[in-house]
């Protein structure tokens, strides 16, 4: 079980990266351009400024990654 909690973290903690990297690239091809490197610093920012931009499916990817790592976090918490 623990061993199934880790990978789900790895593999959430993977999407996770890969959707706020491809969040804060799209943010950087729309203007005002100075919100990207703003959003790769402070993360919540990506997704708030990505759903006003209309990037959907990178947004609602990023919260589920984000949702999905924080339960497996907590149940790898209650395993040690």
């Amino acid at each position: 079980m623990d061993l199934a909690i880790y990978l789900v973290a790895s593999v959430a903690f993977g999407v996770l990266v890969t959707a706020h990297v491809a969040l804060v690239v799209g943010l950087l091809m729309r203007r005002p351009r100075w919100r990207a490197p703003l959003a790769l610093f402070v993360p919540p920012l990506a997704p708030y400024w990505g759903s006003d931009a209309g990037m959907r499916f990178r947004t609602l990817l990023w919260v589920g990654a984000v949702c999905v790592y924080a339960v497996a976090r907590i149940l790898a918490g209650f395993g040690g």
